[in-house]
C-alpha cells in the first residue's frame, strides 16, 4: 500500500529527494527518460544513479538498479538492510524486484507512474505476503517536481519525433 510521507521527517525527505531529482535532470540532459534515484545509509548517500537505457541499449540500466548495484560494491554485500532508495518515479516490477531482494528498507518516491508503477499505480509488489522481505513505500515526495520533469521530457520528444516526420 502506498503511504503518502506524513513522517516528521519530511525536510530530510525532501532533501534526499532533492538529490535524486538532480540525477534525473542528469538523464534529461543526455536524452534519457528523467529517472533518478540516491541510496542512503545511515544519514548519507552512498549511491546514485539515473536511466541509462538509451546510451546503453540496456533494458535494465534504470535509476534504480544502477544505484543498488553502486550500493552494494559500497557495502560489500548484496543485502543494503538499513538503506533507504529515494527516487523519482515510482518503482517498476523489474526495480521492485530488485529492491526487495536486496533487502532495501524504506522506499521513498515522487510521481506516480500509472503505467508501470508496481508500489500500487498497476500492482503493488511491496505488499505481496508471500515475499521474505517487506519494504515501507512512501509516495508524492517533490510530487510536483518529479512530474513536471517527465512531462516535460517526453512533449519535447513528441515534438522531435513530428519534427521528423
Amino acid at each position: 500500500m502506498i503511504k503518502k510521507n506524513t513522517s516528521p521527517q519530511v525536510k530530510i525527505h525532501k532533501k534526499y529527494m532533492l538529490q535524486a531529482y538532480k540525477e534525473a535532470l542528469r538523464a534529461y540532459a543526455k536524452l534519457e527518460t528523467p529517472v533518478g534515484a540516491v541510496i542512503v545509509f545511515e544519514g548519507k548517500i552512498i549511491a546514485r544513479g539515473y536511466n541509462t537505457r538509451e546510451q546503453t541499449q540496456d533494458p535494465t540500466q534504470h535509476a534504480e538498479i544502477i544505484a543498488i548495484k553502486k550500493a552494494a560494491k559500497k557495502l560489500g554485500s548484496w543485502r543494503l538492510i538499513d538503506c533507504d532508495l529515494y527516487v523519482t518515479l515510482e518503482p517498476c516490477p523489474m526495480c521492485a524486484g530488485a529492491i526487495i531482494q536486496s533487502r532495501i528498507k524504506n522506499v521513498y518516491y515522487g510521481a506516480a507512474d500509472p503505467k508501470a508503477g508496481a508500489a500500487g499505480s498497476v500492482i503493488d509488489i511491496f505488499t505481496i505476503e508471500k515475499f521474505n522481505h517487506k519494504v515501507n513505500v512512501f509516495g508524492g515526495i517533490m510530487e510536483h517536481e518529479c512530474s513536471e520533469v517527465l512531462r516535460k521530457f517526453f512533449r519535447e520528444l513528441r515534438k522531435s519525433r513530428e519534427k521528423r516526420s
